[in-house]
């Protein structure tokens, strides 16, 4: 792809590594933006900035947050002896929109895949072992991918809680086997997580 000018080609260059965007695409999206008013662009490069230097993560739960404990756990309603087990952001945004799940969350920042080098070191889950060590959690969801990697991780935590007095559960598997949760229906989702089994039940 030949660049009339190295501004458009940089900016093309740094959109294109955003996943699922092309060159093409990038270009498109590049176009775009200097269509619209300087203030738009400037907005967004704004916004951009002031979400990679004041994004926080919930100390509690390890969720993106504005502060250093989240809304949802400062929110007095939520049912403090129940987590569900999310792989990301992605996760808590898709069950929070079911508004069938009351508890809190617990965000490991992804699954265990010896293959992309991912241990259980990488992820949250010595804090998530910590809480329940703590006492007051009377059950751990899990509400990760139905993938080979999802399940792994579920049996991984699943023994490193077996010697506490905690229930664990799995979301049913309305989700299909290899689905991702982002892209579940709210609905089939929802049932999942009221549905929810024995994790020893699931395997």
């Amino acid at each position: 792809m030949n660049f009339s000018s190295k501004l458009l080609e940089n900016a093309v260059n740094e959109i294109a590594q955003f996943p699922g965007i092309g060159k093409r695409t990038a270009l498109r999206l590049v176009l775009h933006l200097l269509k619209q008013p300087k203030s738009h662009t400037h907005q967004l490069s704004n916004s951009l900035n002031n979400l990679v230097d004041d994004i926080k993560l919930c100390k509690k739960c390890h969720n993106i947050s504005d502060h250093e404990v989240c809304e949802i756990c400062r929110n007095p309603s939520r049912n403090e002896e129940i987590i569900c087990v999310v792989e990301d952001v992605r996760d808590v945004m898709a069950i929070e929109n079911t508004a069938q799940f009351k508890g809190l969350y617990h965000v490991l920042g992804g699954k265990i895949s010896p293959i992309e080098g991912i241990g259980p070191q990488n992820l949250t889950i010595d804090s998530l072992v910590e809480k329940v060590k703590k006492g007051g959690i009377k059950e751990v969801i899990f509400a990760l991918s139905s993938t080979i990697e999802g399940d792994t991780t579920n049996f991984y935590i699943f023994k490193q809680l077996e010697n506490f007095k905690v229930k664990t559960s799995t979301i049913a598997r309305g989700i299909s086997v290899g689905d991702e949760l982002e892209y579940a229906d709210e609905i089939t989702l929802g049932r999942s997580i009221i549905n929810r089994i024995p994790f020893e039940n699931s395997f």
